[in-house]
């Protein structure tokens, strides 16, 4: 049997998780990985990168979307560009995007600080068929869980990264072999909304007003205290007031 082509297309640690399992599983499944696109993501270190890993084991790393060649499945997980549909058509029977977060609720980026902020419940992970757009595709899996009151934001990444790499590798010859069922995203958007966001929302989103009630000042938050990057803040007579926490998240 001819092995199915694949190329991957990723990032970031989730990324690098799931592109090293595809690696360990190739011979299993029958595929040979022939190109990977990525980009360098220097807050997460030396120890998550693709490219690296994809010189260990010679497969090709793409310099440019342009360059990727016919083959029989794209998969996607955290790459930063979006796919136009000539890029798409690369695919003979495929492409796919792990997206961490549910769809048709939470479309493009910032997904976790809007949940809390909205107060949700549930959250989730996706993988969906690509179009071109952003994360508007058919879905073909999805993994849904319970949020906790008072969840950091911190904490809800980390439960929805397990979600994803457990879904990418229990779903992963499901995709391969077409034993998928394909479900639009329209026909849930009466039950769960949709919605999309962008990364430059995010700046207004950590200025804290002091004459909020305490309930949403501790929503903020929770909600925009994303390790990495800039804390919340406000202001107190013209300065710059940082809200740090230490150890919100039970590490263990």
């Amino acid at each position: 049997m001819l092995k199915k082509t694949i190329i991957f297309l990723g990032s970031k640690p989730i990324g690098f998780e799931c592109f090293a399992e595809l690696i360990a599983q190739k011979e299993k499944l029958n595929v040979e990985i022939i190109g990977l696109l990525t980009h360098t993501r220097k807050e997460f270190g030396d120890g998550h990168d693709l490219a690296a890993l994809a010189a260990t084991h010679n497969i090709p790393v793409l310099s440019s979307m342009d360059e990727i060649p016919e083959c029989d499945v794209i998969y996607s997980v955290q790459y930063h560009e979006i796919l136009k549909a000539h890029h798409i058509n690369k695919a003979r029977q495929i492409a796919v995007n792990l997206h961490m977060a549910p769809l048709p609720e939470y479309r493009g980026s910032n997904q976790f600080t809007f949940a809390l902020l909205e107060g949700k419940k549930e959250f989730g992970t996706t993988i969906h068929k690509m179009q071109p757009g952003v994360d508007n595709g058919d879905i073909l899996f999805q993994k849904r869980f319970p949020i906790h009151e008072n969840c950091w934001v911190e904490e809800l990444y980390d439960m929805t990264y397990k979600a994803s790499l457990n879904l990418f590798k229990q779903t992963l010859s499901h995709i391969l072999s077409g034993n998928y069922r394909v479900v639009p995203q329209e026909l849930l958007v009466g039950k769960y909304g949709t919605s999309m966001h962008y990364r430059k929302e995010m700046a207004a989103l950590k200025v804290i007003d002091l004459k909020w009630d305490k309930e949403k000042i501790h929503r903020y938050i929770r909600a925009t205290s994303m390790p990495g990057f800039e804390p919340p803040y406000c202001f107190i007579d013209g300065e710059r007031v940082y809200f740090t926490t230490q150890n919100p998240v039970a590490k263990g």
